[in-house]
């Protein structure tokens, strides 16, 4: 159990900070810079590893049903769209607010998803995560109310010409219903995780180099969906010319930093569940992995100064906001020892 505790955790912690190299591409727009993090992310950096890690990784591949396959493209696909949103909801109300909601909701519902895969555990287990899920949800209401109060702050303080046209809570429906969208991670591992294990393991590969096969299906199938997004977006918007730049080097640093860190953040998620076992592998795991992501996030948020003009009141409700998903994940990890 500690194990897969401690590997949740340093895999909330990567996924919290993978964002962060986003703020200092330059000459790039959202568009350029996240279709080419994305690519990079879904295509590039699986593959690499699968191939080259995983021992007869195409017969893994053919070992899977059609139908599990099937069911995790489609649950990717949602994903895939939802993560595309993520990204969209930082560009208007910031990386540690962002981080905040998407997650949040993908906690509250993500959570509950594999209980629907695999069953519902005790009713004491049960009963103590739904507890610890609730406490996390005055978190998410916390801090949306600290991002709403923030943007008024930064507002009153900001110069005619120097205010932002986005809105927060235009940020934070597109981060709710992106974490809504992104549970498709959640169904996809928890319905072929196990499935995957096996075929993996009768190639002679380590329980670690499965959960590289699995988010390799995850990730394909999701970043499928986000190419057509934003091939769209950067033909419509005229921003194909706009990736030759002098920083373009430095840009694909960034995003290649930011690819690395995003998928073994999943890798290690996965491995993580595999160690809690399957009963509460996918939720106390899941639940974990998220909210550490967003303790993380959030610090980062605030060392980045993104709530310097922000008022008292707002850090505060961030502050409630956060402690709040402290416990009530603390509270989600108890429920493991009752199983």
């Amino acid at each position: 159990m500690i194990t897969g505790v401690l590997f949740a955790i340093l895999a909330g912690l990567m996924l919290g900070l993978y964002a962060l190299p986003e703020k200092f591409t330059k000459d790039y727009e959202f568009e350029n810079t996240w279709s080419m993090f994305f690519f990079i992310n879904t295509f590039i950096v699986p593959n690499i590893a699968a191939f080259l890690l995983i021992d007869g990784f195409a017969d893994v591949l053919g070992a899977i049903p059609s139908n599990v396959l099937i069911a995790m493209v489609i649950s990717s696909v949602a994903w895939g769209i939802g993560a595309m949103m993520w990204g969209k909801a930082i560009n208007y109300i910031g990386l540690s607010l962002g981080f905040s909601i998407f997650i949040g909701t993908i906690i509250l519902v993500g959570s509950l998803i594999p209980f629907f895969v695999n069953g519902l555990p005790a009713n004491s287990v049960f009963i103590t995560i739904l507890a610890g899920l609730a406490v996390v949800l005055v978190g998410v209401m916390a801090n949306g109310k600290a991002g709403i109060i923030r943007q008024k702050d930064e507002e009153n303080n900001a110069e005619e010409g120097d205010k932002k046209g986005g809105s927060v809570v235009t940020g934070i429906l597109i981060a709710i219903v992106g974490g809504l969208l992104a549970t498709g991670f959640s169904f996809a591992n928890s319905y072929g995780a196990e499935i995957i294990d096996k075929a993996s393991q009768a190639q002679g590969n380590a329980s670690w180099k499965s959960a590289i096969a699995v988010m390799y299906v995850i990730y394909m199938a999701g970043g499928v969906a986000i190419a057509l997004y934003f091939a769209q977006q950067l033909t419509a918007k005229k921003l194909w010319g706009k990736f030759k730049t002098p920083h373009l080097g430095k840009n694909l640093a960034l995003t290649t930093i930011m690819g690395v860190f995003n998928f073994a953040a999943s890798v290690t998620f996965a491995y993580a569940a595999f160690k809690l076992g399957k009963e509460l592998g996918g939720s106390v795991g899941y639940a974990i992995f998220n909210t550490a992501c967003v303790v993380t996030a959030i610090v980062s948020g605030l060392i980045t100064k993104e709530w310097v003009k922000a008022s008292s009141k707002a850090k505060n409700s961030l502050y409630l906001g956060l402690t709040c998903m402290v416990v009530g994940i603390i509270i989600i990890a108890y429920s493991n020892t009752l199983s």
